[in-house]
């Protein structure tokens, strides 16, 4: 998610559209089990609180008078925290809680389409 691109409104309605993906896989997974509820929303948050941390990291340098090549160290240092994040989170997911492989990894990469997908979506309508 490259913040550069968007306005923080955008962002914010990306994330939006996000965490809803994340919470419907869940409750439909909930039909099924609480292991597989807990599994989805495992899964969604590994992919959704990463881009948090990349927007919080991206606005907060934003704000600062762009120097030459800081924008680019910063995206860097972003993806880096991001890359990080999800791969920790992915670890206690399945490592420490063991949670259900399909349900965490389909709710992952629909959250991850959908924050490839939106942007094109809330561009068209606004």
């Amino acid at each position: 998610m490259t913040l550069a691109l968007y306005s923080g409104k955008v962002a914010g309605k990306l994330l939006f559209a996000q965490l809803m993906t994340l919470v419907l896989f869940s409750v439909l997974f909930a039909l099924q089990s609480p292991r597989a509820a807990a599994s989805a929303a495992g899964g969604g948050l590994a992919a959704w609180l990463p881009n948090v941390v990349f927007m919080l990291f991206a606005c907060r340098h934003q704000a600062q008078a762009a120097v030459s090549g800081r924008i680019a160290w910063s995206f860097a240092v972003g993806e880096g925290l991001k890359m990080a994040a999800t791969i920790a989170l992915l670890v206690v997911a399945l490592g420490m809680f063991k949670a259900a492989f399909v349900p965490l990894g389909l709710t992952y990469l629909s959250v991850l389409i959908v924050q490839i997908l939106a942007p094109a979506v809330i561009n068209n309508k606004g």
